[in-house]
């Protein structure tokens, strides 16, 4: 691809060609224009500070113009429209006026001779003058060569009073002349400014046919450019996008039309990881070993303190004191780290400990408690003295994994909790079974852990944490993320969706890539005899899951250039649409921009399920515990979460013209996990699936990769769960 902006030839069909005469017709000379006499300028009834009142997220007028201008190639449609994004991040409203567009419409009678290219200029700056007196930031993206028609744009702002900013994009003739035109789209984000765009093919050898005289008007070449000779701001050839679209808003900053608070909008939310650095490392283990009280941690509650070291949570100092416990119970937010929870004029006896000081931008969507239960006798000997004693070890199978500091001990009302979390207190709901035998007491408090969690399980690698994931992310140079949650194997209807959720994102991003992320806590046990007995207390277990996910990217039914796999650590919850909004939100630690949730997803034609949820433990019928499309539209609505993409989980279905008939109803069938652990019956008799083929057929030979569980009525089951049939659709 070659460098575009304002300064090159239109890849659509016009009249013109932008750096010179079209190569088939000379330009043709426009009649003068009668200039009108009888006309009255009008005052607005409305002034700039009310439209700016409506206009925005941020209080006060920014109406202004940021005027590109250099050769063509030097990177002004790149850093223009790179900073149009950040600006609409930021809740700033702008347009990019770029010149290749505006000859498609505005100035499309207009050809290159000096007098076109001046009113195409002047056209170009009153249109930028209108979007900047509506309180706009107008982005101007033109060679503009000479310096009189840009004076010109500037007296046309000053007359009202409006911000002018010339932004000289300066970038020599043999740069330009040098920069390969046929970089490939998502090239890396280190890349010179003007290498971070797409351009057409045509446009490759454009320098080269000016120089050879088969192009006339061409600036630079044989019509002259004019730099500025006192530009309000310069950016240099060498700058990388991201670098030049920083130093363009802290000139906005400076010249107060960009808030400074607006900036933190840009950068990704801080992690806080709670794992000590190796420096520190000797230290916290010898104070571990000395330290006289201590906690056992069972399986659940090492995975969420994996959470919570990782930064899922982030800013989460560890387990949640009774303050945050309550604003997330009731509010489902985080609303602050403020370390007591105080009754209305109570004064805190221990201010003297002072206040979590990391970073928090507002309240966070945190719509379930991340809390460490105990017992009354380990109360007892964790207070002294009416106080929780001052460091506590957290232990794992014997092994001290952990401080907690600055401990606190709260009262924890199991049954509210599992009305508010899940909306029952059913203990057949395994979720609610969690928490009515725990303990009737929460220990939160600071956090410290002394090396990162790990299982041994020979699957170590794909644990990633959002550090970690954020790093491979731009590695692959993706300008946007979707992430797609399991806790089950892929089938087809799943790869299905994110090959169409990648192919719509493709509409809008150069290189959207896909995280695909399986839950790798706890999950309960749905699976029937006999298949319970090697199952346990997974679904499947999670290390033929991700054997299984490999298959799949291995086989091209997801590819392997745009998908990153890894172990999202968190437990289950079956909390439907309080718990997706928590898977959700803690994939925005590792830089998430869209999500993709289920909705309602028939089962045999008669049930449906939530994505997150499970049956109603009450209902003999197992209908749906949640409204099944409740998690959706939740998540489309939840606070904090507004940034987020929501992908929604489209029906996925088998053409049953060819394989179903024999099932009696006209509807597809639908692609999705069956009920209680059963794999649906797929045609008389009995069907063998290879482990990650798409084009399974009937009949085929078994693999290693497969191991089968026969079940009632002679049916087989794939432990992989793996359903691939031709003729998928999505319906």
């Amino acid at each position: 691809m070659a460098p575009i902006n304002g300064s090159t030839v239109s890849p659509l069909p016009s009249p013109v060609s932008k750096n010179g005469p079209s190569l088939t017709s000379p330009t043709r000379k426009r009649k003068p224009s009668t200039i009108a006499t009888n006309v009255t300028m009008m005052e607005h009834s409305v002034g700039r500070e009310q439209r700016a009142g409506v206009l925005g997220q941020h209080e006060g007028f920014r109406g202004c113009t940021i005027w590109f201008t250099g050769l063509s190639g030097a990177g002004k449609t790149t850093v223009s429209f790179a900073l149009e994004k950040a600006l609409t991040q930021m809740g700033i409203p702008c347009y990019g006026l770029d010149g290749d567009n505006v000859r498609h419409g505005l100035c499309k009678n207009l050809g290159f001779s000096k007098e076109d290219r001046a009113e195409n200029i002047r056209r170009v700056a009153e249109v930028a003058k209108l979007f900047a007196d509506a309180g706009m930031v107008s982005l101007a993206s033109f060679i503009s060569p000479f310096r009189a028609d840009r004076d010109s744009a500037r007296e046309i702002h000053k007359a009202l009073g409006l911000p002018f900013f010339e932004v000289y994009v300066n970038a020599p003739l043999e740069v330009c002349e040098e920069r390969d035109p046929r970089v490939e789209e998502g090239c890396r984000s280190e890349n010179t400014v003007a290498e971070r765009v797409t351009v057409i093919d045509f446009l490759a050898d454009l320098y080269k046919k000016a120089r050879k005289g088969q192009i006339q008007g061409m600036t630079g070449i044989d019509s002259a450019y004019e730099p500025p000779l006192s530009p309000d701001l310069v950016l240099h050839h060498k700058e990388t996008a991201l670098e030049a679209v920083n130093t363009v808003l802290e000139f906005l900053v400076r010249q107060g039309i960009v808030p400074e608070e607006a900036l933190s909008s840009l950068a990704p939310a801080p992690i806080r990881e709670l794992t000590v650095t190796p420096e520190e490392k000797p230290a916290l283990a010898a104070e571990l070993a000395s330290l006289e009280h201590e906690v056992q941690l069972d399986l659940v509650e090492l995975q969420w303190l994996q959470v919570l070291a990782e930064g899922w949570a982030s800013p989460l100092y560890g387990f949640m004191r009774e303050r945050q416990y309550l604003q997330s119970l009731h509010f489902g937010q985080m609303l602050d780290l403020k370390r007591k929870c105080l009754f209305p004029g109570e004064e805190d006896p221990n201010a003297e400990d002072g206040e979590d000081t990391f970073p928090m931008d507002g309240p966070l969507n945190q719509s379930v408690p991340i809390v460490l239960t105990i017992d009354a006798d380990e109360k007892a000997r964790l207070t002294k003295d009416g106080r929780v004693v001052s460091a506590i070890a957290l232990s794992y199978e014997g092994k001290r994994i952990a401080m907690l500091r600055k401990g606190e001990i709260f009262e924890h009302r199991r049954k509210e909790r599992s009305a508010r979390q899940f909306g029952s207190i059913d203990e057949r709901h395994p979720g609610v079974a969690q928490i009515l035998n725990a303990g009737e007491f929460c220990l939160g408090g600071d956090i410290e852990v002394l090396e990162r969690i790990t299982y041994n399980d020979g699957i170590d690698k794909f644990r990633f944490t959002p550090i970690e994931l954020r790093k491979i992310l731009a590695e692959k140079n993706a300008d946007a993320v979707f992430v797609f949650q399991l806790r089950n194997p892929i089938h087809n209807g799943h790869a299905l969706l994110m090959r169409e959720t990648r192919a719509k994102l493709l509409e809008k991003y150069r290189n959207p890539i896909l995280l695909l992320h399986p839950l790798g806590g706890w999950t309960k046990n749905t699976v029937p005899p006999p298949i319970i007995d090697f199952l346990q207390d997974d679904d499947v277990p999670l290390e033929v899951r991700i054997r299984q996910h490999e298959a799949v990217i291995e086989e091209g039914l997801l590819g392997a250039d745009w998908t990153v796999l890894s172990i999202f650590p968190s437990p289950m919850l079956y909390g439907g649409p309080t718990e997706v909004q928590w898977h959700a939100r803690a994939r925005l630690a590792a830089g998430v921009h869209a999500y993709i949730v289920g909705s309602s997803i028939k089962i045999y034609r008669s049930k449906s399920r939530d994505p997150a949820g499970i049956a109603d433990p009450a209902s003999e019928s197992g209908d749906a515990l949640y409204e099944v499309t409740h998690g959706a539209k939740v998540l489309s609505m939840a606070p904090g979460l507004s940034h987020l993409e929501i992908v929604p989980f489209r029906v996925a279905a088998y053409d049953k013209k060819n394989f179903y008939s024999y099932l009696g109803d006209a509807n597809p069938f639908p692609i999705a996990g069956a009920p209680n652990g059963h794999v649906r019956p797929h045609a008389q008799g009995r069907f063998r699936v290879h482990l990650g083929h798409e084009n399974a057929r009937i009949g085929e030979e078994r693999t290693d990769a497969t191991r089968w569980i026969y079940g009632p009525q002679g049916m087989e089951y794939p432990r992989c769960l793996l359903q691939v049939y031709r003729q998928a659709v999505i319906v």
